[in-house]
């Protein structure tokens, strides 16, 4: 576990307001295994769900969660591509878009869909893998230019020209405590070649791929490197983002896993530790397997233990004790409901594994338009009130 302190890295910038310092504060005592005035509370938003959160509470067509709820933390992305370049556009209706992006990857969006669907990527043999040659991992462009990136401009909505990620660090840094953010192998994988390619690939020339994944590990840890020094005094923490399960397990074996990709996630922990910050590891899907393995790598939170893939705090909060923070883990499933009094108990009964610290409440995974506007007002003022500490949970208090 990561020891850290981040409140008086902000000399010569803007300063921050007080409500700011306290967020940071209730951030970092909680990682810490300590129990801050309040559980804190964030989560990652869909633009659908935003749309729809305005348009249901009558709010500002500007309106923003985590502005308006004053949530506690905020994440940021660079551009994270291999290649620095702008879409191709190859169609644009109203109703779609098609781009290739700087991962060679042909994306295909319809705006009334929520995610996008790969459709191809350049890099659709193992040979090709072997011969890319990606650009700088620490060209400047990724950090200080605005520009066209896969992971902010193609998602739940469609953005070119996203801006430049130091001025959005800036713009937030008064108001929230910010995190920086990195992919790891894995996930650079299913963006770069596609989930399939990559495991069938792994099972059919495993030493090979090995050494694929080391050279896309240290370009990532550069990059890492390049985003921390470009961020210097302005990130509270990061996150690492870094799927490698589904609903049943890790995509590859655990074995395997340890082998090739844990030694760079370990890296990627270290030198953000050795900067001050804490690390929050994101990974969807069912890591019971491997669950130990990110507590001795020292990742101080893991999110976002989905529910539907067997993942949940308070079972882990018992078997593991506070050896690692939890972030996330409220059932989305239960959220879409909008059943109160359902939504009610399971927000309580997540808050058990905030007991002594440890724990920052998110959903299992984002807030998507399949939530109402009301339900999510509900869920954090649920929060706000049986989240102060000491926590007094009434019939929910030790309910495993």
């Amino acid at each position: 576990m990561g020891m850290f302190n981040t409140t008086g890295k902000v000399a010569g910038r803007a300063a921050r307001k007080e409500s700011t310092l306290k967020k940071l504060e209730r951030m970092n005592k909680a990682l810490r295994h300590e129990e801050p005035d309040r559980v804190p509370i964030s989560d990652f938003f869909w633009g659908g769900f935003t749309k729809r959160w305005r348009k249901e509470l009558g709010l500002a067509e500007d309106a923003n969660p985590h502005y308006h709820y004053d949530l506690d933390w905020i994440v940021t992305v660079p551009n994270m591509d291999p290649w620095i370049r702008s879409f191709e556009t190859l169609k644009e209706t109203p109703d779609e878009v098609i781009v290739r992006t700087g991962f060679g990857a042909v994306m295909h969006k319809f705006f009334a869909l929520p995610m996008p669907e790969m459709r191809s990527w350049e890099t659709d043999t193992f040979e090709k893998l072997e011969a890319a040659e990606f650009d700088d991992p620490r060209d400047r462009r990724r950090f200080f230019s605005a520009g066209d990136n896969q992971i902010a401009g193609v998602g739940d909505g469609f953005q070119r020209n996203s801006p430049a990620w130091i001025e959005t660090v800036k713009s937030l840094h008064p108001d929230f405590p910010v995190y920086g953010s990195m992919l790891e192998c894995s996930e650079c994988l299913t963006r770069l070649v596609g989930q399939e390619n990559a495991m069938l690939w792994m099972g059919e020339e495993p030493e090979r791929m090995g050494a694929a994944i080391n050279r896309i590990g240290a370009f990532y840890l550069a990059m890492a490197e390049a985003e921390l020094e470009a961020g210097e005094g302005l990130l509270d923490g990061f996150v690492i983002w870094g799927d490698v399960a589904y609903k049943h397990g890790t995509f590859m074996s655990p074995a395997y896993w340890r082998k090739y990709f844990k030694p760079w996630v370990a890296a990627m922990v270290e030198r953000v530790h050795a900067r001050g910050l804490p690390v929050i590891y994101h990974g969807c899907g069912n890591v019971h397997a491997i669950f130990p393995d990110y507590i001795e790598m020292g990742v101080d939170a893991y999110n976002p233990l989905e529910v539907k893939a067997g993942m949940d705090a308070v079972d882990l909060r018992r078997k593991y004790d506070h050896r690692m923070a939890f972030c996330g883990n409220s059932d989305m499933q239960v959220w879409e409901t909008g059943d109160r009094d359902a939504i009610r108990r399971e927000v309580l009964r997540k808050l058990n594994a905030a007991k002594g610290g440890g724990f920052i409440f998110q959903s299992d995974h984002s807030v998507s338009s399949s939530v109402s506007g009301a339900t999510y007002d509900y869920i954090v003022k649920l929060v706000r009130e049986f989240g102060r500490y000491p926590l007094r949970l009434g019939e929910f208090d030790g309910v495993q």
